[in-house]
């Protein structure tokens, strides 16, 4: 990892770079496969299954003697922690359930607000090198908690044809509706335009690599809604001499393993303490089963040394972090002032693998600094906010004459003539 000691401001945002491809590089390509899944449906999805996942499918939907067969091959040990993850992932998610709001704001005239599920999302998992279970549990129990009528969750398969045991146990323990056995920028393009076996959704969730990435901006353009710009995993580390270098070492390469596109980077006011960081970082990567795809990821990644609390915090509110762990003297001054950031994790203790799987938050946030502006995945993202009003023949009498003032000045005289007939009449 490349290391830099007190870096110019002018050269942070050259330093903090993402190890990303641009829009443009990939556009064209994800419009290609669009363009064939809207056309030709189910066959043009079998095609690039055949083509990417190197599968040939007689059938894209699993059954439910599928998901039982694979619920048999999930050990009771494994059934029992991702019990205990749905069980404070439902807690978490239960507390942000909000009651009604409703106001008289002035007499006569009565205005609320209600939550509505969004009637028909569509859940992306990953699969590839790592079939991230974890994320069924993030996205189909606010869904089933918000009141969604339809959650289709699309997952890649593997070469045997077959979707993970544990995405598909955990799939049915969470009360997901629909599995299609699609991955990618298709399953995305089935998802917005629905398929014979893909239903079309009103908005799409979940992670994935940059094509996935691009595929949900895109779909946006034809008028399906997604969680947030949601690309490859990154996390950023405050450390100062305080700290156990061997745990943030674990907690980078904890990152760095999700893919060679990963990125992770520590920003510490000790020198000494990042060479022990890297010495720990080096070690532990000798051990790692996915050790190729974690020194990709480590080579996009960078240590950076400061001088005070005060530029560490300037420098991290302007990368804006997915995960952002701080394990300092004095967390609470960046767990107060901290401004840019997905998920935050404090202290010695508090790993982001606990995030990533069982302590109740969600682990879908937004990454390539899109948490300047975007919330991560909560309850909200699965529901709109619905105003109601009511206005009674004395509220019309008390609210009428502003509104017809007001319609007048704007030049739209069938605004006013709404109240106006209605005022005459009384």
């Amino acid at each position: 990892m490349k290391t830099f000691i007190n870096p110019n401001r002018n050269d942070w945002k050259s330093i903090l770079k993402r190890p990303t491809k641009t829009v443009d590089d990939i556009e064209a390509t994800v419009l290609d496969i669009f363009k064939d899944v809207k056309l030709n449906g189910d066959n043009a999805l079998k095609s690039y299954t055949e083509k990417f996942d190197k599968v040939a499918l007689e059938n894209q939907i699993v059954s439910e003697e599928e998901v039982i067969e694979a619920s048999n091959n999930v050990s009771n040990e494994l059934k029992e922690a991702i019990q205990l993850a749905k069980s404070n992932i439902e807690s978490f998610h239960k507390a942000q359930v909000t009651d009604r709001v409703e106001v008289t704001t002035m007499d006569g005239v009565d205005c609320w607000q209600e939550k509505r599920p969004i009637q028909k999302v569509g859940l992306y998992i990953p699969g590839g090198t790592a079939p991230l279970f974890s994320t069924v549990l993030m996205l189909a129990i606010p869904a089933n908690i918000a009141g969604c009528k339809d959650i289709v969750l699309c997952s890649p398969p593997n070469k045997e044809g077959k979707i993970a045991n544990e995405i598909l146990y955990t799939a049915q323990l969470c009360g997901v509706t629909k599995i299609i056995k699609a991955g990618g920028i298709q399953a995305v393009a089935g998802l917005t335009f629905g398929t014979e076996s893909i239903p079309q959704v009103y908005k799409i969730f979940g992670p994935g690599n940059q094509y996935v990435t691009v595929a949900k901006q895109l779909a946006t353009k034809y008028g399906v809604a997604i969680d947030m710009p949601a690309g490859p995993s990154e996390l950023l580390v405050m450390a100062d001499a305080s700290a156990n270098a061997a745990y943030v070492a674990s907690d980078l390469l904890s990152q760095a393993e999700h893919g060679s596109d990963s990125q992770v980077i520590l920003v510490t006011t000790s020198k000494v303490f990042a060479e022990k960081v890297d010495a720990e970082v080096k070690s532990q990567l000798e051990v790692l089963p996915r050790k190729v795809l974690a020194i990709d990821a480590i080579n996009n990644s960078k240590f950076i040394v400061v001088d005070s609390f005060t530029i560490a915090l300037d420098l991290i509110d302007e990368y804006g972090p997915e995960h952002f762990i701080v394990a300092t003297n004095d967390d609470d001054y960046f767990v107060e002032n901290i401004g840019n950031a997905g998920s935050v994790f404090i202290g010695n203790y508090t790993p982001e693998s606990a995030g990533d799987y069982a302590s109740g938050t969600n682990h879908t946030l937004p990454t390539n600094g899109f948490s300047k502006a975007y919330s991560g995945v909560n309850l909200d993202s699965f529901q709109k906010s619905m105003t109601f009003q009511k206005i009674s023949a004395k509220g019309i009498t008390n609210i009428g004459s502003a509104i017809e003032l007001m319609a007048e000045a704007e030049g739209l005289q069938a605004h006013k003539n709404a109240v106006s007939i209605r005022l005459k009449d009384l």
